[in-house]
């Protein structure tokens, strides 16, 4: 992790719009990601796409965040599936991460809504 963390120095100096924290988390879950896809039956390691990866960050998300998920990704400015594209072509563009002719900024525009994922399931229910 401290070659990622030092890899980011070149990064964050070229768009400072997200935290270094955010990319930490980001990389953690593209580690998480794998071992859930291990875990039903893939084989590691293996190229991550998009929406898997946006499964993997908002699981370890809940596990690691809970309620305050929200919370924190609002602290780390990111409002929507889409920051977290930018996020992960900001490491492509670097070389940190690779990809493959298919990826695209654009697959992480089809994931989930922040509100609907990360703050109702913790709202209390509605007794009639």
């Amino acid at each position: 992790m401290h070659d990622f963390n030092a890899a980011l120095d070149p990064v964050l100096a070229l768009d400072s719009r997200f935290p270094r924290e955010a990319y930490l988390f980001v990389r953690e879950a593209l580690d998480h990601t794998q071992e859930l896809l291990v875990k039903r039956g893939g084989e590691l390691p293996r190229h991550v796409s998009g929406m898997e990866l946006l499964d993997g960050i908002r699981d370890l998300a809940i596990k690691q965040f809970g309620p305050m998920a929200i919370t924190v990704f609002d602290e780390w400015r990111i409002h929507r599936c889409e920051d977290f594209g930018e996020i992960v072509f900001n490491l492509v563009e670097n070389q940190i991460l690779s990809k493959t002719d298919e990826d695209s900024r654009e697959d992480f525009k089809r994931g989930y809504d922040f509100t609907e994922v990360f703050r109702r399931p913790y709202l209390p229910s509605i007794r009639s």
